[in-house]
């Protein structure tokens, strides 16, 4: 509403005394209308929705149609003259929003069906057909108890047509194995046989391994058989005792130990199974298989021998192996395998214990003797034979080191002839080095004797030539070289005449004296050194 302050004007359209206008009385009716239409609408939009949360289901039932006939539960799909049958209907709505008239339908919402994972569910319809005469399991669109079995999880279902039953599945143990008793199903063809055919109604041969199985309670019942290996002992309750040939009572000690066979486990719990005892068969195995069958056995092989033959070991040992021989072939026909019979002792008649254990005593020490004296024979022989072995083993050793050494020297004699051939190799180059050096000395001897030689004619001639200077006087050549170098110390010879020098120059006084003769040319060209002894001297070699 506008305000005006101030001021007694009225705004337009509106009168102070009678309200607003008519076109303003239009405008909030309509809007009134409105709001009214649109709660209606609202109410009628919530009214018509279903919302099924997760984990929840509906449930329809029609309000308006034909009456239910007798015999009808649920309310069929089907029309009749064009309408429908009113009541409950047999589908659910899971989680969603749906939509549906209330005036016509109601509904109930409900959680869904949870089965556990340790659980299975079986269904009960309750509605449907009959089940026909002899049957126990429904089928699809029968009432009862239905054949197939939900496992664990989350199911929709009408609460209206059906249940869900928990119960247990089957587990079998390790060691155990399950009979299957079939409660429902085909008469037997044969009712007096043990065990039924598959699919017929009583105890199914074929068992159940260990594990985890998801069977229907009212179709099977599964009984548990142990099939693991179990000991009796032969003294319980009563001592085993038996009568000999003669007469005498030996008592017996020891144990059986045996189990169910696992394709026979159904056989022997029809057979030997008690209803006191439930599914245990335990006591009915022991006293109707184990026991009576070892008493029978050992009274039987027992009256063949007489009391002095159970002081034998070899007789007693008969006896065990007899007894366990014909134990298990017994046992193993009626379902039973006998694993093992450890006997722990027998008791032979104390009323000729003495005696005969003396005698089994000497024979026994006897015979250890005799094994004695055959195990030092043996380890002679063993001596020996590992004596021989080691000889071997030396002589192979012995050829090895031969084999070795005789490797070695050849290989040093290789290593020796291929030294010695370098070697001479290597004197052979020096010999013939020593040839080509000797050979080169020799030539350069020779070369220098030819230039000394040269050399030395040279000087010949040069001496020649001096000598023919002096009219071929050599001795006059030779005075004056003499000359020539005594010259500078010629006044200190002087001094002394006497003495070997002077006797030295008194020579080329007396020569100077002799008559001078001079030398034929030829002779003189032809001479190669000169006569004179002095000049001689001067030549060199």
């Amino acid at each position: 509403m506008t305000q005006f302050r101030g001021s007694d004007r009225v705004p337009p359209g509106r009168d102070a005394r009678r309200g607003p206008s008519g076109r303003g009385w239009r405008s909030w009716a309509f809007a009134v209308a409105a709001g009214f239409g649109l709660i209606f609408a609202l109410s009628a939009y919530n009214a018509c929705t279903i919302e099924v949360p997760p984990g929840y289901q509906a449930v329809l039932v029609r309000k308006a149609g034909l009456d239910l006939e007798p015999g009808m539960v649920l309310a069929p799909a089907f029309e009749k003259q064009g309408r429908h049958y009113k009541g409950v209907q047999p589908g659910v709505l899971t989680e969603g929003r749906y939509f549906y008239n209330p005036l016509y339908w109601s509904w109930e919402i409900g959680p869904q069906k949870d089965i556990p994972a340790d659980k299975i569910g079986v269904v009960v319809t309750l509605a449907g057909d009959d089940l026909p005469p002899g049957k126990v399991l429904a089928e699809p669109g029968q009432k009862g108890i239905q054949h197939a079995i939900k496992k664990p999880g989350r199911y929709a279902y009408n609460w209206y047509a059906e249940q869900i039953e928990d119960h247990d599945p089957i587990r079998i143990p390790p060691g155990f194995r399950g009979v299957m008793t079939l409660l429902a199903g085909d008469e037997p063809k044969d009712p007096n046989v043990v065990l039924v055919r598959k699919g017929e109604r009583g105890v199914q041969k074929e068992t159940l391994p260990p594990g985890l199985h998801y069977l229907n309670p009212y179709e099977v019942r599964v009984s548990l058989v142990d099939c693991r290996s179990r000991r009796f002992n032969l003294a319980t309750p009563d001592e085993m005792s038996f009568l000999t040939s003669d007469g005498f009572a030996v008592v017996l000690d020891g144990a059986v130990e045996f189990r169910v066979i696992e394709e026979k486990a159904a056989e022997v719990f029809v057979l030997y199974n008690e209803d006191s005892n439930g599914d245990a068969i335990d006591d009915e195995i022991l006293a109707k298989i184990i026991s009576p069958e070892t008493r029978s056995i050992c009274r039987i092989n027992g009256s063949k021998l007489s009391g002095r033959m159970f002081f034998d070991g070899d007789a007693r040992k008969r006896f065990q192996d007899d007894l366990k021989k014909n134990l298990v072939a017994n046992c193993k026909v009626q379902g039973i395998e006998v694993v093992d019979i450890p006997i722990s002792s027998i008791q032979p008649p104390q009323e000729i214990a003495r005696p005969v254990r003396a005698r089994e005593l000497a024979k026994q020490n006897l015979a250890r003797f005799l094994r004695e004296k055959e195990q030092q024979e043996s380890e002679k022989q063993l001596k020996v034979e590992q004596m021989l072995v080691e000889q071997g083993k030396k002589l192979v050793e012995a050829d090895r080191i031969v084999g070795v050494q005789l490797t070695r020297a050849e290989q040093e004699q290789k290593v020796a002839v291929t030294g010695t051939e370098k070697k001479l190799a290597v004197a052979k180059t020096r010999l013939q080095a020593a040839k080509d050096e000797a050979s080169a000395i020799v030539e350069a001897a020779k070369a220098e004797s030819e230039v000394i030689r040269l050399t030395n004619q040279a000087e010949v001639a040069g001496l020649k030539e001096q000598v023919s200077a002096f009219d071929g006087d050599g001795g006059a050549l030779a005075r004056s070289v003499l000359v020539t170098k005594l010259a500078p110390a010629f006044r200190t010879i002087l001094s002394n005449s006497e003495g070997p020098l002077m006797d030295l120059f008194g020579q080329f006084t007396r020569a100077a004296d002799r008559p001078h003769t001079k030398a034929p040319e030829s002779t003189a060209k032809n001479a190669e050194l000169p006569a004179n002894p002095f000049t001689t001297a001067e030549v060199k070699p």
